[in-house]
């Protein structure tokens, strides 16, 4: 009788979660995910043509998810615009919160984008997301700045510069193995931190 595909597939996902955790991508074996799944290597590749689309299948969900909880933030932010809440629109709305509760709701995951995809398009994970925060921002502004309010023209090499300051600052929290009590606390000291920093830089 056919074994289960289904609970085979289960077997490499948590072996091949395992093996990337402690290899990553570069040196994670094809043959020691087969052996702790239980099946040959073979068998391996009728459920992922390659060791990368095994290693999307464990964070692309994540990354999704991340990102539409970015776009959920920046329509806030644009709904303040549309009802003339000028004056709260560049208020913190604790999305370096958030995104910390989701980061670490999903802690295994992120542990791989950020420290172990070198060698996957992940790799490049967080200089994705500070070109989108960049781009997004700056088009907020845009907006601001038509409604009346004195927005300060800012060099745009150095805006990008200090988005990926601010990006990266958030995932430190993943490299350095915070835990999340430790990390929610720090997703609040980065938010008292950057927040007046922006409002400074943009003469809000």
């Amino acid at each position: 009788m056919p074994r289960d595909k289904s609970e085979n597939h289960e077997k490499i996902i948590s072996a091949a979660l395992a093996e990337f955790l402690e290899y990553g991508f570069k040196d994670a074996s094809m043959r020691r995910i087969a052996e702790a799944s239980g099946m040959s290597a073979s068998g391996l590749y009728k459920h992922f043509p390659s060791k990368e689309d095994m290693f999307a299948a464990l964070v692309e969900p994540t990354v999704e998810g991340f990102f539409n909880l970015q776009r959920e933030v920046e329509g806030s932010y644009y709904d303040d615009i549309k009802l003339d809440n000028l004056e709260e629109s560049w208020s913190s709305k604790g999305e370096t919160v958030k995104a910390m509760e989701y980061i670490y709701d999903h802690l295994d995951e992120f542990r791989l984008i950020i420290c172990k995809s070198q060698g996957t398009r992940y790799e490049s994970f967080t200089h994705d997301l500070a070109k989108l925060e960049e781009n997004v921002t700056l088009k907020y502004m845009k907006e601001l700045k038509k409604k009346g309010l004195p927005i300060k023209d800012v060099k745009k090499e150095e805006f990008h510069l200090l988005t990926t300051v601010s990006v990266e600052a958030v995932f430190q929290a993943v490299i350095h193995d915070f835990s999340r009590k430790e990390a929610m606390h720090y997703a609040e000291t980065l938010e008292g931190f950057f927040e007046p920093a922006w409002k400074a830089l943009f003469g809000l």
